[in-house]
């Protein structure tokens, strides 16, 4: 499966949805980026029922802001509309394998619990 671009109006509909999408926040200019483009395509080929987004930081500056990009190449993972993975850093073939196993491993109740509890706990 080829990647998909994500635009701000179509990026909370793709990244919400139901099972796993990968985002790569990437820009032109950016040697790491490119070195993992290639990394990211191929996993995509590979992975046929994951969604895979690019998010150009520079065609879409306002949504890198929101989603806190501070470095590219950044890549998050989410599972059923949760982010569970956001790390900055062009991936080895091997290291991207590792993450969609670790997202594809994941309890999402689990995971469901753990927000509600963090969410839950009185702060000060």
């Amino acid at each position: 499966m080829a990647t998909t671009t994500l635009t701000g109006a179509t990026f909370l509909d793709t990244v919400q949805g139901e099972g796993i999408v990968l985002v790569d926040f990437w820009a032109a200019w950016c040697g790491p980026c490119r070195m993992f483009a290639p990394v990211f395509e191929k996993a995509s080929d590979a992975h046929p029922d994951i969604v895979f987004g690019k998010v150009d930081t520079e065609a879409e500056q306002q949504l890198a802001a929101q989603a806190g990009i501070t470095s590219i190449p950044t890549l998050m993972a989410f599972r059923d509309g949760v982010l569970v993975y956001a790390e900055p850093g062009a991936l080895p073939a091997p290291a991207l394998e590792q993450i969609v196993q670790a997202v594809r491993d994941l309890d999402m109740d689990d995971v469901r619990r753990r927000l509600t509890e963090q969410t839950s706990q009185p702060t000060g």
